[in-house]
Formats: C-alpha cells, sequence, structure tokens
C-alpha cells in the first residue's frame, strides 16, 4: 500500500492542476445539486420492535387521520393574582386563543377546550389545552412555529400567564456560531503548530471543501433517500473533525520529510506513502464505527452514521489527493519564515528535544509509575459510571428561562408531576367477546396499579373495538419510578389478554422514550463488539501485532468509562453543574454511551494510529524498542497534541448551547478527546509499550503468513524511491493500473 500511496502522492504533486480543477468541479458539482433539489422534509422517526412503536402503528390504523405520532403543544394558562380563570373575562380570553390556534395553521388537527375537557386545577387558578398537529414535530415548517408563537404573545396581552410546552415549539438548536468558534481555535492551533500561515491555512482549507462536498451531497440526496434535515449533523461534525486531522497528518510528514534534505516531489510521494497509510487505516476504523450504527436498528441513527462515514471517506481521499497538490502550489511557504531563512544561509542550529522527546523519555524511566497514575486516574474518574441513570430529556431539563420549562413548572404545580408526560394506553379489544367490558376490565386494573394518579375515560374508535385510555402518573415523565409504571402497566397487560383476549399496549413519548432507552442499552454490546472486534483486526493487519491492538482497545474502553462518569458526575450528580450551565440534573440522554463509542473510537484510532505506525516504522526500520517509542513521540507528539486540542475545542463550543442534550454531547465528546489522546495514548500506551520491549511487536508466524503485508511502514519506498530517479513513468503506470 505504501509504494501505491507514494506514486499516487507523486502523480498528484506532479498534475495539481488537474487534481485540484477535479476537486474544485466536484464541489462546484455537489453545491449545485442542493441548491436545485426539493427541500427535504424531516424523515419520520421510528423505533422499529417497540412496543410503543407497534401501538402507534395501530392507531394509526383504527383511528386513522388522528396523527397519534403527530406535534403537540401544551399550552398552559395560569390566572392573575387573587382570580381564577373561570372569571367569564378570563374564560372568554383562553377561548379566544383556542380559536386563534386553530387558525394559526392548516396543519393543526384539533385543540381541546380545558373546560369541557375538565383540565382546570382544583383551586381553578391553571389550565392546559393541548392543540395536536398533523404532522411530526420535526415536520413542522418555521411559518407553523412562528403562528403559534404570535398566538402566545397575544394570549400574554390580556394579563394571563400564558407558556407553552410540548414538542411544537421545538426546533432545531442553532449550532453555526459554535462551529465557527471551533474553526477559528483550529486555526489559532494550526499557526502554533507549523509557524506558517500557509501550512495552517491548508488542513483547514481541504477540511471545508471535504465537508462541502459531504455536506452539499446529503443535501442533494435528501428528498429522493428520505434522509431528512438532520442527517447532515453528524457528518459535518466528524467530517471537519478529521478533515483537519488526516490533512495535519500529511502536511506534518511532507514538513518533515523536506527537513531531511528530499525535493519536494519526492517528499509529498513519501508523506502520502507513510503518513497517509496511516489515514487510509484510521479512516477505516472511523467508518467501521460510524456504519456500525446500523446495528442499532434505529433508521434515523443508521442514516446519519452512513452519512458521516460517507464524508470520512471523501476527507481521506482528500488528504491523498488535493493535500499533495496544493502542497505543489504552496511551495517552500510551507515552513515559516525563520526556517525558511535558516535552510537559504544553510547554517543549521543544533535542535533541542522537543517536548514529545523529552514526555517520551521521561515515561520510559518510569514505566511502571505513569502506568498505574495512569490507569488509577481514569478508573477513579470511571466509578461515577455505577450510578448510570438512562433517559431522553424532557421540557423539565430545559433551562428555567424557557417557556416550555415554566410551562412544565405550572402543570406539575397544578396538577402533579405526571401531567408532564402523560401514558397513552392502547386497548385492542378486536379479539374480545365484548369490547366495552374488555376495555373497562383494563381501565379498572390500571388505576390498581402502584404509582398511577389518575385514569381518564377511555376514548373508542368508530368500530368501537379499540380505545385509547391516558394515564398519569404520580411522578416526573422522566424518572425511574414512572419507568417503573409502564413496566407494571405492559406485565398487567399479559395477564387482561389471558383473560379477555383485549391486548394492551402502553405508547406516547414517555414510553416512547423508555423504549428507545432500552434498545440502545440491548444494543450497546454487540454495537461495542462489532466495532471493536472489525478494529483489532484492521489494527492487527496495520501493526503486525496481537498486543498492540488488544492495548488500544482496552485503553479505549478505559477513556470511555471514564468521559461517562465524568457526564454522571456533572449531570445526573450536578458536581461542577453551574460551570458548565447545568441548571436542572436528571438521567443522562440513553444515546449518549452508544454515540460515544461510536464518534470517540473512530477519532481515539486516529491517535492511536498515526503515533503508534510512526513507532513502528522507525522500529521496522531497525531502532530498539525503546529508541521507537522515542522517535515516534518526537515525530508525531506535537501533531497529534495538536490534533486532540482542535477536536477538543470543537466540541466542547457546543457546552454553550442552551439544549441540555447539545450540551452533554459537547461535554461527553470533549472531555473523552481529553483522556483518550493525553491520558491513554501520550501517557498508558508509550508506558504499555516499554514495559512490553520486543513483545510488543510480536505476531505468531502462522498468522503473519495468512494477514495480509500491507507495508504501512513504507518499507518498500526505498526500493520505490529508487526507482523513481532511473524510470519516469511511475505516474504512467499508476494511471494505467
Amino acid at each position: 500500500m505504501a509504494t501505491f500511496l507514494y506514486k499516487l502522492g507523486k502523480l498528484a504533486f506532479r498534475r495539481r492542476h488537474f487534481v485540484a480543477l477535479i476537486w474544485v468541479a466536484l464541489l462546484t458539482l455537489a453545491g449545485v445539486g442542493a441548491a436545485s433539489a426539493p427541500t427535504a422534509a424531516s424523515s419520520s422517526f421510528s423505533i422499529p420492535g417497540t412496543e410503543a412503536q407497534k401501538a402507534f402503528d395501530l392507531l394509526d390504523q383504527r383511528f386513522p387521520g388522528s396523527a397519534a405520532d403527530g406535534a403537540t403543544a401544551r399550552v398552559v394558562f395560569k390566572a392573575p393574582a387573587h382570580e381564577k380563570l373561570t372569571d367569564a373575562a378570563n374564560k372568554a380570553d383562553i377561548q379566544d386563543t383556542i380559536s386563534a390556534i386553530k387558525s394559526s395553521s392548516k396543519q393543526v388537527a384539533s385543540v381541546a377546550d380545558p373546560f369541557e375537557g375538565n383540565t382546570v386545577s382544583k383551586n381553578g387558578t391553571i389550565a392546559y389545552t393541548s392543540a395536536s398537529y398533523k404532522v411530526s414535530s420535526m415536520e413542522l415548517t418555521d411559518d407553523d412555529r412562528d403562528a403559534l408563537q404570535q398566538v402566545i404573545d397575544d394570549a400574554k396581552k390580556t394579563g394571563l400567564t400564558v407558556e407553552v410546552g410540548g414538542d411544537a415549539l421545538q426546533a432545531m438548536p442553532e449550532t453555526g456560531a459554535t462551529e465557527v468558534i471551533g474553526i477559528a481555535v483550529a486555526a489559532v492551533v494550526l499557526v502554533i503548530t507549523f509557524g506558517s500561515l500557509v501550512a495552517a491555512g491548508l488542513p483547514l482549507l481541504t477540511a471545508l471543501i471535504g465537508v462541502g462536498i459531504g455536506v452539499s451531497t446529503i443535501t442533494a440526496l435528501a428528498n429522493a433517500l428520505d434522509l431528512g434535515s438532520t442527517t447532515s449533523t453528524l457528518a459535518m461534525m466528524i467530517g471537519l473533525a478529521v478533515g483537519i486531522d488526516y490533512a495535519l497528518f500529511i502536511v506534518s510528514r511532507f514538513r518533515a520529510e523536506l527537513a531531511e534534505g528530499r525535493e519536494r516531489e519526492e517528499a509529498a510521494g513519501r508523506a502520502v506513502g507513510t503518513a497517509g497509510s496511516a489515514v487510509v487505516f484510521a479512516g477505516l476504523t472511523v467508518v467501521i464505527a460510524l456504519v456500525g450504527l446500523a446495528v442499532v436498528n434505529i433508521p434515523m441513527l443508521t442514516k446519519m452514521g452512513v452519512a458521516a462515514a460517507g464524508t470520512v471517506a471523501i476527507a481521506v481521499l482528500i488528504a491523498l489527493t488535493l493535500i499533495p497538490a496544493l502542497l505543489g502550489y504552496a511551495g517552500k511557504r510551507v515552513h515559516g519564515r525563520k526556517a525558511r531563512k535558516a535552510a537559504e544561509s544553510g547554517t543549521q542550529t543544533e535542535a533541542k528535544p522537543n517536548m514529545g522527546t523529552r514526555w517520551a523519555r521521561f515515561v520510559l524511566r518510569r514505566p511502571v509509575a505513569v502506568l498505574v497514575v495512569g490507569i488509577l486516574g481514569l478508573g477513579a474518574m470511571a466509578v461515577p459510571v455505577a450510578s448510570l441513570e438512562l433517559g431522553l430529556p424532557d421540557d423539565g431539563s430545559q433551562p428555567t428561562s424557557t417557556t416550555q420549562r415554566k410551562a412544565y413548572d405550572l402543570l406539575s404545580e397544578g396538577f402533579g408531576p405526571g401531567f408532564n408526560g402523560p401514558l397513552m394506553t392502547v386497548v385492542d379489544a378486536r379479539g374480545a367477546d365484548d369490547p366495552k367490558a374488555a376495555v373497562d376490565d383494563v381501565v379498572s386494573e390500571i388505576k390498581k396499579t402502584e404509582g398511577v394518579a389518575a385514569v381518564a375515560p377511555a376514548t373508542f374508535n368508530k368500530a368501537g373495538d379499540t380505545a385509547i385510555v391516558s394515564v398519569v402518573s404520580k411522578y416526573k415523565p422522566s424518572s425511574v419510578q414512572t419507568e417503573d409504571v409502564v413496566h407494571d402497566i405492559r406485565a398487567a397487560g399479559k395477564d387482561i389478554k389471558a383473560d379477555t383476549g383485549a391486548e394492551l399496549s402502553v405508547t406516547g413519548s414517555t414510553a416512547m422514550n423508555i423504549d428507545v432507552s432500552q434498545k440502545l442499552n440491548d444494543a450497546l454490546v454487540p454495537y461495542l463488539a462489532l466495532v471493536v472486534g472489525l478494529a483489532f483486526l484492521l489494527l492487527m493487519v496495520v501493526f503486525r501485532s496481537v498486543l498492540v491492538p488488544l492495548k488500544a482497545a482496552l485503553g479505549f474502553l478505559l477513556s470511555v468509562l471514564a468521559a461517562l462518569g465524568a457526564v454522571v458526575a456533572v449531570f445526573q450528580w450536578g458536581w461542577l453543574g453551574s460551570l458548565f450551565g447545568v441548571e436542572q440534573t436528571g438521567p443522562v440522554m440513553s444515546m449518549m454511551p452508544i454515540f460515544m463509542v461510536g464518534v470517540v473510537f473512530g477519532l481515539a484510532m486516529d491517535y492511536e494510529v498515526f503515533l503508534v505506525t510512526r513507532m513502528r516504522e522507525a522500529y521496522v526500520h531497525g531502532e530498539r524498542p525503546a529508541q521507537a517509542i522515542v522517535t515516534g513521540f518526537r515525530h508525531g507528539a506535537r501533531v497529534v497534541s495538536a490534533a486532540a486540542v482542535i477536536m477538543i475545542a470543537v466540541f466542547a463550543g457546543f457546552i454553550g448551547s442552551s439544549e441540555q442534550m447539545v450540551k452533554m454531547i459537547g461535554f461527553g465528546l470533549a472531555i473523552a478527546v481529553f483522556f483518550d489522546a493525553f491520558i491513554v495514548r501520550m501517557t498508558i500506551v508509550p508506558a504499555v509499550l516499554a514495559l512490553l520491549g520486543k513483545r510488543a511487536w510480536w505476531l505468531p508466524k502462522w498468522l503473519e503468513r495468512v494477514l495480509p503485508n500491507v507495508d504501512v511502514e513504507g518499507e518498500g519506498l526505498k526500493t520505490a524511491s529508487g526507482a523513481a530517479g532511473k524510470d519516469d513513468d511511475g505516474d504512467r503506470e499508476l494511471v494505467s493500473a
């Protein structure tokens, strides 16, 4: 592989005008496709195989046109001080508001009257009305949300306190500012790392081109493939991250090759042949981790993973072709002014050992102590994982300044916390002898369930064989106690079916959240086994070793557990919560563990591959194991550190979001990258390799014969570079191949 990539790098350098033109054409084509494609509607959110989803599907069949999974707006009213909502003036204002909501959008299906539906608190000061929409919250347009917000603003002018809960006003959080902050920090770090504006600009330019092509392609295909408007979010985040990383690795190696006295074309070829090999395999591990999200069997998550994997593949191709082409344009300016003057004058100053070299030598002197401290430190951070509670955020986790949180608190005050997440119980009585009697049995059985605060009268469909029974828990929707109530009702449903023939299922947003959390929990171990297993085989091919991939996988698990522990401590326990803007503690988002495994695993293997392949390269070329570790750190530590700092800055920018979910993802990914890059890869890895010595590179002979030799360390480049001087047809051979 190294020889092929070496020839590819030289060809791209030599034919740089043609290569640059191809990528500009691809970017233009993708942009035109995105601009001319029809606007994509948000893809439908479904969780195949869950009881809540089956109940939703049944409701669509038995209650046609009811839009059971449609958006809802729960408008909460509170009377002025010393007044009641039943007063004539206040009652008239509420009914005017209900009429205005009905006419605010064609998507409004129904709006309940609180006085007819008995949704007024006992003291008459708080009431609510539920507005149901024909489409899901992700399919509502900004015009629909603006119209509802205008109605609420008008209602507030009457003197009533009016707040809105539910998901109708839930829009996608804006992330543009955080992306700009991430790119700005990346630019500063790159300038400090390279000491050259040109060298710093190349990774940023190519990463933006790659993300532009990837996101534009997703936008162009979104309507045809039902990708939805949210699919590109992960692709943009990961594409920007790896795009900068991969280009950073190639440019850094190119500068190192120039420093050793090689001509620019030869340096470009060798940079792509060596660092490019690491980029290919690092990219493959990221792709495996993202595509592996299909194991979870949540369509939206699968689409996001595949789309992001495609953007990563584009980033790899750009690093292998466009970067060497642009290096041809950059010329000597890829070095800073100081380095260029030193080269022109021919003065060579004695280079001092850099920070990476000094750190590697320190670890080699005290490997046991460093290893013990690193493992104990991460182990201590991982302790809170034992108390991990998973769930999905609701309005109770919103900042206290938002209308959703205010509506949530008003409902809790007037009706109890369970009113914020009623359970929708669906009774399929088609198999019962007497459907009405069967439903009555269900209602009486539910009333006996511990933790149930109220049960509404059953609502039958036209055929009279299916009923909806609304159940209110005594506890918060996101609480463990409410989860127990759902399980108890479902357990009671099994006995009811045996006695009456009627099938009972529980759905609604609260039950759906519980089922999603359970589905993600069940998929975590298979997903982890698939991703780590495939990556282990891939790294075994790269490093020609059994112990190095094993150490890489175990180190990754340690860093993820430590990061999850930090998330639990901050967002569930509230430690340092005010520092990170956490206003309300609660369960950790159920998607967090599997999301962190996928994203962090890919980025962690980037650093592992780039750092350790340089050690492997030095070892194969004759250096002793200890010296190879120092060599790897001398050339790779600065680049890996810069890449990690950039990623931490990009992810940490999301901590400032007002959305609890986005804040949690940003914090979790930032702390995970910090742990993995600086504690696992830069501390534990050299300590373990120092203790293993030559055994680190041990591979059974039978396995060595089976595994393909991909020559990541560039051993074959000696022959290739030697032949290049005699035969100038390497690029023509590559083209014909």
